[in-house]
Parts: structure tokens; sequence; C-alpha cells
């Protein structure tokens, strides 16, 4: 009897010690922002938290307590394993990626769950074949809220305004905009911002109007001109090691899929638009001036890019994809939320 109860009593230590090593299933992510960032503080931690909710407890994303790198090599983290699951932007490295500038275009929308959520679904019905992250497992798509115009010199409404300013951009369609415009397009990543604008090496930036608080830099840029769409918008991406994600059972699997792709395009986008509003009010309580584009600012605008975008539509063609048909989806679906 006492045999038969140890063997009942191991069986069930057995039983419970398999259990918790599901549970111990744990995917790195490198966050290269500061913790308190909106898109650190009310994605990234409540999207890995419903991960670890829809695994119903099997899987847990733990967030690194730095990153592993410059922004721009998070994507080869993630591709290479370094890191299990990483987040950054397209336009970081220039040259790499090309379809993602179909969501940057000036007068892309007002609303990130808008944009954030067509770029998804457009993605996934015409630029998914194109191959260009097939290394990961791409698990979401996003955009931050319309870019406008802020700097520290002057008021800006006209691109004879913006000649010469020295503009921090994130790269792709925004570093070449300014350009066009005539600014002096300054590449580096968000989170440089401060020190460039606080030590005059870039005299402003184009930002969504959260980040100019995020950031702190709502003292140093005074001018802040409004464009009605945006004069750009920014691509992100949230990815995970490919041979990480196809190691986890297929259930597992589907669960994270479940909270990534357009409810993670939600999540984002949502956290952006609430951010934005803030943030604009921020501007407004510091006495910053601001002021909305002209139609003959807005024309300038469009002639800047129109190149631009007559360019993205033969790269497009020349990777197998009806870009027209693309662009018109996206900007169809972008104004709803």
């Amino acid at each position: 009897m006492k045999k038969m109860m140890f063997r009942v009593a191991a069986t069930a230590t057995i039983a419970l010690l398999a259990s918790g090593a599901q549970a111990e299933t744990r995917l790195t992510m490198s966050s290269w922002l500061p913790s308190g960032h909106p898109l650190v503080r009310d994605v990234m931690v409540p999207w890995a938290n419903s991960v670890e909710e829809a695994t119903e407890g099997r899987v847990k994303v733990v967030m690194l307590p730095s990153a592993l790198g410059h922004p721009k090599v998070h994507y080869d983290i993630a591709r290479e394993g370094q890191a299990d699951i990483t987040y950054g932007g397209h336009g970081y490295t220039p040259g790499r990626f090309k379809l993602y500038k179909m969501v940057e275009f000036p007068f892309g929308g007002d609303s990130a769950v808008g944009t954030s959520v067509a770029y998804w679904k457009v993605y996934n019905e015409y630029l998914k074949p194109a191959g260009e992250h097939d290394d990961v497992k791409l698990l979401g798509l996003f955009t931050h809220g319309p870019g406008h115009i802020h700097n520290s010199k002057r008021t800006v409404n006209s691109a004879e305004d913006m000649k010469g300013l020295k503009l921090r951009v994130g790269g792709g369609v925004a570093s070449d905009l300014a350009s066009a415009l005539g600014a002096v397009a300054i590449q580096k990543p968000s989170s440089s911002s401060y020190e460039l604008i606080s030590s005059g090496v870039a005299d402003g930036t184009l930002f969504p109007h959260e980040s100019v608080v995020a950031f702190n830099i709502q003292d140093k840029v005074t001018h802040s001109t409004l464009v009605p769409g945006g004069t750009h918008n920014f691509s992100f991406y949230l990815a995970m090691n490919k041979d990480r994600f196809e190691a986890l059972p297929e259930e597992d699997q589907k669960a994270i899929e479940s909270v990534s792709g357009e409810a993670f395009a939600r999540l984002a986008g949502s956290m952006w638009d609430t951010q934005d509003a803030k943030g604009l009010e921020a501007m407004k309580a510091n006495g910053n001036e601001i002021v909305t584009a002209g139609e003959s600012f807005l024309t300038e605008i469009g002639n800047a890019s129109a190149p631009m975008e007559a360019e993205w539509l033969e790269t497009a063609a020349e990777m197998g994809v009806d870009g027209k048909a693309a662009l018109e989806a996206f900007r169809s679906l972008s104004h709803q939320k």
C-alpha cells in the first residue's frame, strides 16, 4: 500500500514538473527604447502579457534589461537569434527593405489605428509574396501617427521656410521628403532626438505629436506646423526568430498569432492615437506656436513626394507586386478605424 501511494505521489510529482517545464518556455525581447516610452509600456509589455495569457502560461516573453545593439541592427538580432523577438523601423536600414515605403508617403491618414491595420491587411494581400521578411517570423507591422514639422527656428508654411533647417529624421520617406523640401536631413533614430536638438546639431524633426513630448523636446521645438494626413508616416515591424517560432508547439504558434497581426496593429495604433492627442495638448499648454499647413504648402509637399511615389511603383513592379492596387487599397483602408 505504501509502495503504491509512493508511486502515485511520484507520478503526480513528475506530472507537475512536466507542467512546470512547459511553463518555462521563455522568449527574450530586445528593446532599444526606454522602459517608460509608451511603445514599450503600453504596447510591448501588454502584448507580452497577452502572449502569456493566450498560451495559458506556457510561453512568457521576457524583456531584456538592456538593448542588444543599435536600433538599426534589431532586425538581424531577431534573424540571428541573439534575442527571440525584436521591433524596429524599416527606415533605419536604408536600401534593405523597399516595399514599406507604401505607408510612409505624405497624407496617408490621421489615425495610427487606421494606417496600422490597413498596413497589416495590405501587406498580407499584396506585399508578402515579395519575401522581404521571409528570414524571420513577422508578427506585426504598424505605423506611428501622422508626422508633422517641429523646429526651434521659425514658422514653417512653405518649402522656402524649410530651406536650410537641419531636421532629425528616421529614414525612409521622411528623409527623402525633408531633403526634397530644402531641409538638411540628419538620419538618426528617434532616441537621439533630444541630444541632437538640445545641442544644436539639429534644428528640429519630423515627428508625430506624441514623440515631441516622449523625447522631452517640447521646450526646444517651439514652432510646429500641422500637416493634415501627415508629412509622412513611419513603418515599424515586430519580428521573431523563425526557427524559434517554428520550434514551438502548433497550439502556441496559433495562440501567439491570435494576439499579433491585426490585433497587435490595433494595440499599437491605439497607443499612438491616444498619445498624439496628449502630446498636442502638452504642446499647446507649453505655449508653442502651432499652425496648420496651407493649401499651397500642401501642394508643395505633394509635388515633392510625387517622384518618390513613382519610383516606388516601379520598384514594386520589379518585385512582382501590383503597387498601384496595393497603394489604392492602403489609402482606402487607412481612413477606416
